[in-house]
């Protein structure tokens, strides 16, 4: 056997299939890769399978005894002899034609969704491999037979087909309806993506793939994804998924917005899910549900963190340790007193330059700019324009610090506002 032939799957589905003694054995209607990419250390998943059809019956065998030739430019399959493969291995395996011929998969490099029209394979001595998908026109044309006419013609003019590859590295199957196995395995690559580019391609998935996807994340991951979401798939996705787990992703999410979220949904729907979820969580939710849709309180984020002003700046370090907040809720930091009353902001900045033994009595900003939580929101864009915050406190009736609203809040309820009223 030549030490090293390629070959792409569609020249050798539909082939017919020899012994050593040229004795007829079935036609090749698939081949079979391990679905588990921790299982080979190359990212080129050996071919461990091939399904013959013989005498109308479909039948996977092991590929351990079967060999690629090239024989006058024509790709042949020896089969020394015939194991079937057990049928847990063919469960936790990927058909390379259901799985990935003519479906949508993930470029993660690209962070987009593309159609596979071909895969290039590689046989050598220690077996078969996929190495890459074929995205391009080229691949259509190889399938229907008419690829080297078409470049002999393109040649004329002085033109060819691009290739468009992608490395087996790089792809992620996104169709696994029939096959029985565990998708936090099937979907381990896409955990590397940003939650926006992974939300991207959710959005351009069918209704099943989408909501199979978004399931195999973890609560944390889902919960990042979601917020990135269009309204109408976080929809899709909450209602494609349990109580429970709808739940428990809804509890890693600010609370800001998981109100948006259950603001869009049945009311009986949202009250099921509000009971499911944990009990604060729960509360900070509802008492943002209460506020009108126009209102700043619908939208400002409660997850602030307030200090008193005897609190020393090395105080204040160890309770930002301690509690590692999200980025944005450092944006605006706050002083209040004994009852709660707003009276003061101060910045990560400003405890990063200071003596770890100051009080935050002497760096505090007082008498801040401040929102009240039932003024309209589109007054907002007047204070950031005019203070250039990040974030901005807001209190109640009362000067009782509530929440802040934060800019990127503000600028994606006015984008949504100006693309309702189109």
């Amino acid at each position: 056997m030549t030490l090293l032939i390629t070959f792409y799957l569609s020249r050798i589905i539909g082939e017919k299939v020899f012994d050593n003694n040229n004795k007829y054995v079935g036609i090749v209607k698939d081949l079979l890769v391990d679905s588990d990419s921790s299982n080979y250390s190359t990212g080129r998943p050996p071919v461990n399978g091939i399904k013959i059809k013989f005498d109308k019956k479909i039948v996977s065998y092991s590929f351990k005894y079967f060999h690629i030739e090239n024989a006058k430019s024509k790709i042949i399959v020896v089969c020394d002899r015939l194991e079937e493969l057990p049928a847990d291995k063919v469960n936790s395996s990927l058909c390379l034609v259901d799985n990935f011929l003519d479906k949508q998969i993930v470029d993660l490099n690209g962070r987009k969704l593309v159609r596979v029209n071909d895969i290039r394979l590689a046989s050598i001595a220690n077996g078969t491999f996929a190495v890459a998908v074929d995205i391009g026109i080229e691949g259509l044309l190889r399938r229907v037979g008419i690829v080297k006419p078409f470049k002999i013609l393109l040649s004329l003019f002085g033109s060819n087909i691009p290739a468009k590859f992608i490395l087996w590295d790089d792809v992620e199957a996104i169709d696994f309806s029939k096959l029985n196995i565990k998708l936090s395995k099937s979907y381990s690559k896409l955990q590397t993506l940003h939650p926006s580019d992974l939300a991207d391609i959710i959005e351009d998935l069918g209704r099943k793939a989408s909501a199979e996807v978004f399931s195999s994340l973890d609560e944390e991951r889902a919960a990042d994804v979601l917020e990135e979401l269009e309204t109408g798939t976080q929809i899709h996705i909450i209602e494609s998924l349990s109580i429970e787990k709808a739940a428990d992703v809804l509890d890693k999410m600010p609370a800001d917005e998981v109100a948006d979220i259950l603001d869009a949904l049945e009311h009986d729907k949202a009250e099921l899910l509000l009971n499911e979820m944990e009990k604060d969580s729960s509360q900070e939710v509802r008492e943002l549900l209460v506020y009108p849709d126009n209102s700043v309180g619908s939208i400002m984020s409660t997850e602030i963190l307030s200090f008193n002003e005897n609190k020393t700046i090395e105080e204040v370090l160890i309770e930002l340790r301690t509690k590692k907040p999200e980025t944005e809720t450092l944006y605006n930091l706050f002083v209040t007193n004994e009852k709660d009353i707003l009276i003061a902001t101060f910045s990560l900045r400003d405890i990063v330059i200071s003596s770890p033994d100051a009080k935050l009595s002497e760096i505090m900003k007082p008498s801040p700019v401040r929102l009240h939580n039932y003024q309209k929101i589109d007054e907002i864009a007047e204070f950031i324009s005019k203070y250039n915050l990040l974030a901005i406190p807001v209190v109640d009736s009362n000067e009782v610090l509530q929440g802040m609203v934060v800019i990127d809040d503000v600028v994606e309820d006015l984008i949504n506002k100006r693309r309702t009223n189109k």
